[in-house]
This record gives C-alpha cells, structure tokens and sequence, in this order.
C-alpha cells in the first residue's frame, strides 16, 4: 500500500491533506529522508513530524467511558471519540465500540477497528462476562444473589430466562455483578426485576481485564497479553478477592 493512502486511511488526512503533509517534508522516514507519496515503506519507519504512526489496522484500545459520554458517532451531546485523538474518528476502517455503556453507565470501553475481534468478543456464543459495581436505591431483596444464580429468571417483555448471573454483595445497596450475556440495559432491568432501582452502574472488567486505575477519560492501546484476559474467565481471581468495600459508582 502506498504511504499516501497508508497514511490516509490512518486518519491523517483526505488524501489531497494527506498530500499536502507530504509536500511540505513533514513525512519522513526513521533516518530522516523525506518520503514520496507513492513509496512503500515499513510502518514502523514512518514518521509524521517525527512522530511514529499510530497502529496499524487491528488497533484495540480500552477507555475509561465517564458518566454523560455517549457510546456514538452521531448522536447529540459528549461523544467517547471526542476523548480520542481527532484523527482516530477518520480511521478505514472506522473506530467502533466493542458493545456499548449506556450514557449513565462509567468503565470500562473496548474500541477497535478489527471486525472479526469485536463480533468475537460481542458473540452470544462467546459468554464474555462482564463484569460491574453497582449502587442501588433500596436494599437488596436476601434472595437476589440466588435468584440472578437460578438462570430461571425472565425480564419484562422477553420469553428467553436470563443466564446465571454472579451476585457479590458488599453490603445491602452495594454489589458486584458478573453477566455472560449482553441483553437491552440488562444489567438495569435485572435489579428492576426484584423491585430495586440502579443509581450507579461501573463496568470493572470484561472477562479478565479490569479497567483498574485507568482514570476517566483516559485511554491506553491493550497489547497481545490484554487481549487474552478478555477472554480469560475471572472467576478464579474472584473466588480468591475478598468482596470490594461499598464505594459510590464513578
């Protein structure tokens, strides 16, 4: 592929700005020789202003989705691809949410530009679980942990019953919840269910991979070892983590 279009479908530009970078000697390559349009050249020996280029095509990277943010490329009010570098929105392939966080839900995003790998991760088939803290209104019911554990339990308007999900409660309004499944606001309309009301709901981890201290807004590129604890069951770190303290949702 030639650097013009390379850099092109990076983001850098339309090809005609694209080009225009490169007139002006702004694109180099490591040794610091100015680069044609048409040349091929090893991504990693790119340099635009002398920095190197972002990823390549297969980019994933993990944001820190803040409360207010929507999960969109069109919709009205603060958008996640705003907290990204300008170019990444004019990536080809584009940039998508691998599954979406409501606009009240903070935590932990998936973004990618790798199709086969968000249809992976997004797979009923899959059970990537997911997990989340959760600030409630009312008590929870003594039977809610079981209940969720039943795989027994349908939702309003829906004739498939939910899978088992995992329940850990920190105390009667505060709990960590694990889902295997990606239902409509699932994770809200399963605390309706037993007559409670989400305030706050925070996405810690999406099957091993915690968003840990990852502060909101801020994003980082996950390499080869992020992307198997996708994949990676947590419970077996679970089942030896004591249950987190009552902490109000992000």
């Amino acid at each position: 592929m030639s650097l013009l279009r390379t850099l092109a479908n990076l983001g850098y530009g339309s090809r005609r700005e694209v080009q225009a970078l490169i007139t002006a000697g702004r694109v180099r390559d490591a040794g610091g020789r100015l680069l044609r349009a048409d040349a091929v050249v090893a991504h990693a020996e790119v340099r635009v202003d002398g920095q190197p280029l972002d990823p390549a095509q297969g980019l994933v990277l993990m944001l820190h989705k803040p409360r207010g943010v929507t999960c969109s490329h069109d919709d009205a009010g603060p958008l996640v691809y705003t907290l990204l570098p300008p170019r990444y929105r004019m990536r080809k392939p584009p940039l998508s949410s691998i599954g979406r966080l409501d606009r009240d839900t903070s935590g932990l995003l998936l973004l990618t530009d790798d199709g086969a790998l968000l249809h992976r991760i997004i797979s009923p088939r899959r059970h990537v679980p997911k997990t989340y803290r959760v600030e409630l209104a009312e008590d929870l019911r003594a039977d809610a942990a079981a209940l969720f554990a039943s795989g027994t339990l349908l939702l309003k308007g829906e004739r498939t019953p939910l899978l088992p999900a995992a329940l850990q409660v920190a105390d009667p309004r505060h709990a960590v919840l694990t889902l295997r499944e990606g239902r409509y606001h699932q994770a809200r309309r399963l605390f309706a269910a037993v007559g409670n009301h989400v305030l706050g709901l925070h996405r810690e981890g999406i099957g091993a991979l915690q968003l840990g201290d990852l502060a909101p807004g801020v994003w980082r590129l996950l390499d080869a070892t992020d992307l198997a604890r996708v994949f990676a069951d947590p419970q077996d770190t679970m089942a030896a983590a004591p249950v987190p303290s009552a902490r109000t949702c992000a």
